[in-house]
């Protein structure tokens, strides 16, 4: 029996959120102006430099695809340690002594923190055992979740504070997919308090990358995030966040206003900026969802290219 579970294009589109890593390399110097770099990247030349072991403290949240020997043949089932629904795809290739009506595909939702047995597969030859691969995918959310907030979302920074936006709906420089789409971004320095806009419950993310680029390819996975279900099934994802500042974990539940890191540089970025966008799974694909922030006199209001907004 074989016991891979091969990441390949299936129905579904997998999320850009990449993993953090078990550990990492971090080097720190100081920069022609006394400002100190942290990076993953070791410094050129005669650069002086001081380097640790970056550890991870805690376990990133995946799906399983796993077997069950029985008296009749195999059973496989589905482990979802996301603390959200998650909307998986499978396929089976390679079988061997197994029924010609087997189904050879499915799709399945996982409930949070769950299992779900997706086959049982018997063998056609009783006396001859029972083989095959699968590969699958998966995305986090319900695709019947509907955004229905309760209220206006807050901006997503410190109370009296206010910032520019320097892309937001209908502009898409780089908000070119349907999952950006509506997206939000932010100019403001590094290191600026990132507040949630919304309560929910953690369900991922990652916080070991130091650097940005523009090759939206390479350097696009390597952006820290913290991404937040909600209680309506959506999602909201705060991206470009600064190196070791994130301050949740998967599985909190946070209040709309608590402090949950720090904007920064990281990933595809060619400034300092927070990304912020609210989405849902739209059945096989995410995408993003326009959304309203609160005023001063708690009146909804789009945020707009070039407008500069204060957070109340």
């Amino acid at each position: 029996m074989s016991r891979t579970g091969l990441a390949v294009t299936l129905v579904l589109a997998f999320v850009a959120v990449a993993a953090p890593a078990a550990a990492q390399r971090l080097f720190k110097y100081k920069d022609a102006n006394g400002v100190w770099v942290f990076t993953d990247r070791q410094p050129g030349g005669d650069q002086p430099y001081e380097t640790a072991q970056v550890e991870r403290s805690f376990d990133k949240p995946d799906v399983k695809l796993l077997e069950r020997s029985t008296n009749d043949g195999v059973t496989l089932y589905a482990q979802n340690t996301y603390y959200a629904p998650i909307q998986l795809a499978y396929r089976i290739t390679m079988p061997h002594n197994v029924p010609a009506n087997m189904p050879r595909n499915g799709m399945q939702m996982l409930p949070a923190r769950g299992d779900v047995t997706l086959l049982s597969v018997g063998a056609a030859d009783p006396s001859m055992p029972v083989s095959f691969d699968y590969e699958y995918q998966f995305l986090p959310g319900d695709p019947q979740a509907q955004h229905r907030p309760d209220r206006p979302y807050r901006f997503p920074f410190g109370k009296s504070n206010a910032f520019f936006v320097s892309q937001a709906y209908p502009d898409t420089v780089t908000h070119s997919d349907p999952s950006s789409q509506y997206a939000i971004d932010f100019e403001m320095p590094i290191g600026t308090h990132i507040y949630a806009a919304r309560g929910g419950v953690v369900i991922e993310i990652a916080s070991d990358f130091f650097e940005a680029g523009v090759d939206a390819a390479k350097d696009g996975p390597r952006a820290n995030v913290v991404r937040i279900l909600h209680d309506d099934g959506t999602m909201s994802l705060y991206g470009h966040l600064n190196w070791n500042s994130i301050r949740v974990v998967p599985g909190q539940r946070i209040e709309r206003g608590e402090y949950i890191a720090d904007s920064g540089n990281t990933g595809f970025s060619t400034g300092p900026h927070l990304h912020f966008v609210v989405q849902r799974n739209r059945g096989g694909a995410i995408i993003s969802l326009p959304i309203e922030f609160e005023s001063a006199n708690g009146a909804p209001l789009a945020a707009r290219t070039g407008e500069r907004y204060t957070a109340y």
